[in-house]
């Protein structure tokens, strides 16, 4: 079913209720929610020759316009391609020249666009363009089919490692995707608001489902991004606020209420993924803000779905193993399979780990032309993900690494995320990454990039001695170099290729020296 008919549902239920915000103003109702959406979809058919399984890019910043356009876009029974708007252009008009986009969104910031893509290109469609077609169209008055194996959603990856690839996403997968989330994650009511601070290309975005559905409200901030002040002073006025949040941006918003008093008012559920949260960040953020936070596991590769790890489990202290618990990722999504295997794919015993391989509805029909991606990725029915875990008896999922991340020293697997775990219960120490560099008589060392609290001083040995009193002496690392910040993505996560790039640096500089 196209997810367009839910918009269309809950436009009939509630027309005048309240549905797109741009702050606190009421930009749209359900109706005319629905309604610019169906012109939307009329003006791609009539203007842009935009067919059913057409890709329609979006390469823009939040705002209420962009839910419109996704919309829009399913109305007409095209497959909607969100590109990260921090993307630089040329990034962006890879991926819309790789999707084979009929036609580009974008705002005023992003227009030039157009100058990369050729004569022969997208039509790229500014605001301007819009405001001015769509006066001239009628609404289409019901979405156009869309059988569940029919594609509707075109991620592409981050690309931390090459050229990002086109996670094929089918109305099936969004379908297990959204009930998944209300089994798992969390219930959501007409009352209840989504607030969107992360990029809606990625998992904000792929979340208005659920609040569409409900007819709740959708709230982009003014700033268009993620402001911990903005989000303070918002949240207590809009009520039942719910979002996405990276673990950097839980740890910002932690950082403004230790200074200001927030006490998350307003707030009803942040959901966060997308890399790792470490028990000190998240003991501190339930300490702060109470039961208000539930974690989600998930890659491009099966949206969001993976792991859950509920607001009663990350709140409890009474569980014998809560702290063994609060550092997992949590049980599987009801909709699939979580599995840890050995090289060959075989299931390994609890507590050993191996990579984590998943099977159900959520997972991806395959990469975006190319098949042999896809090959590589897809096995028997599996997804093998690329990031090494381990089940417990109870089957709550603890992430180690990436597998690419693994440090191998002396022919013993360390795991930077342990490494890093330690290293942030030591005061003064805010961000901390851990990658390997190679050494000739280990095969590997452990180095360590720290990022200090600004009234901090930290000193190696201060470091060290830590390290020693909380993990075995061989996993501890053998240099730390200090950063102001660490380098992340476009989505926050930190890039553990440049940091091993720097890495070489260092050790390079220091030989010549």
């Amino acid at each position: 079913m196209n997810p367009a008919e839910w918009l269309l549902r809950s436009a009939r239920k509630a027309p005048d209720a309240p549905a797109l915000l741009h702050g606190v103003e009421v930009v749209a109702s359900y109706g005319a929610f629905a309604e610019r959406a169906g012109r939307i979809a009329k003006a791609l058919r009539e203007e842009w020759g935009v067919w059913p399984g057409d890709r329609v890019a979006l390469f823009m910043a939040n705002s209420p316009t962009y839910l419109e356009l996704l919309y829009g876009i399913w109305f007409a029974g095209a497959v909607a391609v969100p590109i990260n708007y921090k993307l630089h252009p040329s990034e962006a008009a890879h991926i819309v020249d790789d999707a084979q986009a009929r036609v580009v969104f974008v705002d005023d910031a992003r227009a030039d666009i157009a100058s990369l893509l050729g004569g022969e290109g997208p039509s790229v469609v500014t605001p301007e363009i819009l405001a001015g077609e769509l006066p001239r169209h009628t609404a289409m008055d019901v979405p156009h089919p869309m059988r569940e194996e029919d594609l509707a959603w075109l991620f592409y990856t981050s690309g931390t490692t090459g050229r990002p690839k086109g996670v094929m996403l089918t109305i099936a997968n969004l379908h297990a995707m959204v009930f998944a989330y209300f089994v798992d994650v969390d219930a959501v009511h007409r009352e209840d608001a989504a607030l969107y601070a992360a990029p809606m290309s990625h998992g904000a975005g792929l979340y208005n489902f659920m609040h569409v559905l409900r007819g709740a409200r959708h709230v982009v901030p003014v700033s268009g991004g993620f402001d911990p002040s903005e989000i303070a002073n918002l949240a207590p006025r809009i009520g039942n606020v719910s979002m996405f949040a990276a673990p950097t941006m839980v740890r910002r918003l932690c950082d403004h209420a230790a200074r200001s008093g927030y006490d998350g008012e307003g707030i009803r559920t942040i959901v966060y993924g997308g890399g790792p949260m470490y028990v000190a960040d998240i003991e501190r953020a339930v300490a702060q803000f109470g039961p208000r936070f539930v974690q989600i596991y998930g890659q491009g590769e099966s949206p969001m779905t993976i792991t859950a790890l509920s607001r009663e489990t990350i709140a409890e202290r009474s569980h014998p193993r809560w702290r063994e618990r609060l550092g997992s990722v949590g049980l599987a999504h009801s909709c699939v399979e979580v599995r840890v295997a050995d090289e060959a794919g075989h299931p390994v015993f609890a507590g050993e780990t191996g990579e984590i391989l998943v099977r159900g509805a959520s997972v991806m029909a395959g990469y975006w032309r190319n098949p042999t991606a896809t090959a590589a990725t897809l096995r028997d029915g599996w997804l093998w993900t690329g990031d090494l875990g381990a089940l417990d008896e109870d089957g709550y999922l603890t992430l180690k690494d990436r597998s690419k991340d693994v440090i191998i020293s002396g022919g013993t697997n360390i795991y930077p995320r342990e490494v890093e775990e330690a290293l942030l219960t030591c005061a003064g120490v805010r961000e901390v990454s851990v990658v390997g560099r190679a050494e000739p008589e280990w095969g590997e060392e452990v180095v360590a990039f720290v990022v200090a609290m600004e009234e901090e001083g930290l000193e190696p040995d201060q470091l060290d001695a830590h390290c020693r009193s909380q993990i075995a002496r061989f996993k501890r690392p053998r240099h730390y170099i200090f950063l102001e910040e660490l380098p992340k993505n476009t989505y926050g996560k930190v890039l553990k290729g440049e940091l091993r790039r720097m890495a070489d640096e260092v050790a390079n500089r220091d030989k010549r020296s």
